[in-house]
């Protein structure tokens, strides 16, 4: 069936009859306009109601842009408040190490000033050891040389110049210790 537009329904005539147009003609011609504004209509609730339904998906859609977009935006912040915290967690990691190996040199360098001073004091006993050593042998050096010796037996006679004891030197033993003086 063909649809009647509203040109067709101004520019239809219906022939005359005694008591006017031809009732018949008049009554189809109603039903065809009927039939199609009933169509019409029909195709028209059809098309409001998916216009309704596409706007609200539309507007469903436009919600979950927007909460994605909030979605996005707060897990930007999350990774910037993240990056942040982890910079400063790592200046603060850096800065005790810093603090640990400053502390740990001061350490090494009083061990080293603490070893320094113990080796001086080794040094200055040493010398003083050296120096107590050597007066007490110049003391006894001194003595012996300070010291008379007996004089000969009126016996001996003239060869006996050459039968005097002489001292014999004192061989060290591998056990004993010798002492240098210098």
């Amino acid at each position: 069936m063909q649809k009647i537009t509203p040109v067709d329904i101004q520019h239809r005539t219906f022939k005359k009859s005694l008591q006017g147009y031809d009732r018949t003609e008049v009554d189809q011609f109603l039903d065809e306009i009927i039939e199609t504004l009933e169509d019409d209509a029909t195709h028209q609730a059809a098309l409001e109601a998916e216009i309704a339904d596409l706007r609200e998906r539309i507007s469903h859609f436009k919600a979950m842009e927007e909460s994605l977009q909030n979605t996005l935006l707060l897990a930007q912040r999350t990774a910037d408040e993240v990056k942040a915290s982890a910079h400063k967690e790592a200046d603060l990691i850096k800065e005790q190490a810093r603090l640990a190996s400053e502390r740990e040199v001061a350490s090494y360098n009083d061990a080293i000033v603490e070893v320094r001073r113990e080796h001086q004091r080794a040094i200055e006993a040493a010398e003083k050891a050296k120096s107590e050593l050597r007066s007490v042998l110049m003391t006894h050096l001194s003595l012996l040389e300070n010291s008379h010796a007996p004089s000969p037996p009126p016996q001996e006679t003239a060869a006996a110049p050459a039968l005097q004891h002489k001292p014999e030197p004192i061989e060290p033993t591998p056990d004993t210790t010798r002492i240098t003086v210098t």
